[in-house]
């Protein structure tokens, strides 16, 4: 797909040289996301008086139907960019990191973690040391007294909520830590 693009130059002549980079690198960007609807991009060397050559300016700017990102590499912060190359590698590969996270939360690929497993106390045997947690699916797992964190064991009641890992044992699966969470209600 060619992607609509413009070039503008301010401050220096236009080349087709580095039109043609510009154009390779903006094709690449439709590969992150295909939904962009048009690329910008401009090219300037600003009106400074440097003591060392050009300074070139380079601004990506995107637009999606969702909305617009606009990248800008600004020359005094990155002095390798007396070298217009090194300028637009810095844009284009500022463009990507910003378009990946873009499509990733468009496309609901954000991170979510995990919520560690949970149940509820169902039994306890205080004089033996141990006790069992029914997780939401209905399965058993069993604990030590040496299993619950800050040795509270001797305040778990049966119906406590609690969190755990989970391991398999030699007689099935066992909590190898618990916490228990108090008052605080466990999720559905």
């Amino acid at each position: 797909m060619q992607l609509p693009l413009q070039i503008i130059f301010r401050n220096l002549q236009p080349s087709d040289a580095i039109e043609a980079r510009i154009r390779q690198r903006a094709e690449k960007l439709s590969k992150f996301y295909n939904r962009i609807t048009h690329c910008r991009v401009v090219v300037e060397v600003p009106h400074r008086h440097h003591h060392k050559g050009k300074l070139y300016h380079v601004q990506v700017d995107l637009m999606m139907p969702e909305g617009q990102l606009v990248i800008n590499r600004n020359p005094e912060q990155h002095q390798p960019h007396e070298d217009i190359d090194v300028a637009l590698r810095d844009a284009f590969a500022a463009a990507e990191r910003k378009l990946k996270d873009y499509a990733d939360v468009h496309r609901h690929k954000v991170k979510v973690h995990e919520m560690p497993p949970h149940g509820r106390v169902i039994n306890l045997l205080p004089e033996d040391r141990y006790g069992f947690i029914e997780t939401p699916d209905g399965r058993q797992i069993y604990f030590h007294a040496n299993s619950v964190l800050n040795g509270g064991f001797r305040d778990l009641q049966v119906g406590s909520p609690m969190r755990f890992v989970e391991e398999l044992g030699e007689k099935g699966p066992q909590a190898s830590s618990v916490r228990a969470l108090g008052k605080y209600p466990l999720p559905d």
